[in-house]
Order: C-alpha cells, then sequence, then structure tokens
C-alpha cells in the first residue's frame, strides 16, 4: 500500500494544532516570529509555525485548500466527461518520486513564505504569525501552472473559473491587500509561497510553464 503523503501531512497538521488550541504555551512556542529567530536563533519557528492555526475556521479553511488542490497536482483529475484525465505528479513520476516533490513542495514552500516576513519583522518583537497558508499557497500555485485549463470554484461563486485566470488576479488580489494593510493576514507570506509554487513547477517540468503561457495567449 503506497503512502499518502498529503494525508499524512493533513492529519499531523489537525493533530498538532488540535493540542495547540487547548495549550496557549505550546502555541506560543511554535508561532512564528522574526524577532526571536534573529535575537535567539530560534530556527525552529521557521516552519513549527505551519503545523499551528488561529483557530478552527482558520484550520478547516487550509486543509480543505490543501485536500483538494493538493489532490488534483498529486493524482490529477478529470475536468470534463468529455476530456482526458490531467496527469499528476504521481503519473508523471510514480508513486515515490510523486509524492517526494510533493512534500518537497509543501515544506519549502513554507520555508520560503517566511522570507518576506523576516526581511520586514526581523526587528518587530510584536510581530507574530502562524498557519499553513504560504505553504498551501505554494501547492496551490504549483496546481494551476501543472493545470491551467482546470476550473476552480470557490465559495460564494457558483461557475468554475479557469485556473490561469484565477492565478493572476489572486495574486493581484494578494499584492493589493498586501500594500493596503490592516488586513490582519499574512499576505506576503501567500505571495512567497504563491511565487515558489510557480518556480518549483517551472523546475521539475519547465513545459507545465509553455502550457501555461498558450492558455494566456
Amino acid at each position: 500500500m503506497d503512502i499518502n503523503i498529503l494525508l499524512i501531512i493533513i492529519l499531523v497538521t489537525v493533530g498538532v494544532s488540535f493540542m495547540a488550541f487547548n495549550n496557549n504555551e505550546r502555541m506560543h512556542k511554535m508561532m512564528y516570529i522574526p524577532y526571536d529567530v534573529k535575537q535567539n536563533k530560534n530556527y525552529v519557528r521557521i516552519l513549527s509555525h505551519v503545523l499551528i492555526h488561529a483557530d478552527y475556521g482558520h484550520l478547516l479553511f487550509n486543509m480543505i485548500s490543501l485536500y483538494f488542490l493538493g489532490d488534483v497536482l498529486l493524482n490529477g483529475y478529470l475536468i470534463f466527461s468529455d476530456m482526458p484525465k490531467v496527469d499528476g505528479l504521481i503519473p508523471n513520476y510514480g508513486s515515490l518520486i510523486g509524492q517526494f516533490h510533493f512534500l518537497a513542495l509543501y515544506v519549502l514552500g513554507g520555508l520560503f513564505a517566511t522570507i518576506l516576513p523576516y526581511m520586514r519583522n526581523q526587528d518587530n518583537p510584536n510581530y507574530r504569525s502562524l498557519g499553513a497558508s504560504g505553504a498551501v499557497s505554494a501547492v496551490i500555485f504549483a496546481t494551476i501552472i501543472w493545470n491551467p485549463g482546470m476550473k476552480l470554484n470557490l465559495m460564494f461563486i457558483p461557475i468554475g473559473i479557469p485556473a490561469y485566470i484565477f492565478g493572476p488576479l489572486y495574486l493581484l488580489y494578494e499584492f493589493y491587500a498586501d500594500k493596503k494593510g490592516g488586513t490582519g493576514i499574512a499576505h506576503d507570506a501567500h505571495i512567497g509561497g504563491a511565487v515558489f509554487g510557480i518556480i518549483y513547477i517551472l523546475i521539475v517540468n519547465i513545459d507545465k510553464g509553455k502550457q501555461f503561457l498558450d492558455f494566456i495567449f
């Protein structure tokens, strides 16, 4: 029986998040605090924050997004009944290598997402962030580059939006929200994760980038 790396990531994240919900000390120790990373060399925070969430809604949204988009990236899926199945990482590289790529994308995406917040807040002792949003953004945008023709059905929007349209629009919104500020959301982490997801797919399969451009032009 093959290991399901997507399910493992979700189960571990849910388990650790639930434990942190009931333990404020654990929650604080795992938060991403760039000031503490710089001043006290507490490097574990760079990754530990990916495993905890602010509340149940935050956790649920991230894990649902990760499950559905992650499954598409790993296994591929049928877009429409009259269209062939879209290949995922496993159909292209096999179970072992495909799941390794997924794990590397998720973990490194989470790490990459901390770069902008670190640059901005390394001397700010009051900054804190937590959650898997940066890593999930890496998966979402890797999936968009891999399958630009797929339709994304979003909450409150009844029609599917083509991925090659949704991706640029979503990034524009994140840049706008980041510049505007005041949302309490780490939009810069979302941007960092998204950029890494794009870069990762271009590194492992440059043809996917060409395919994405074909859809746009």
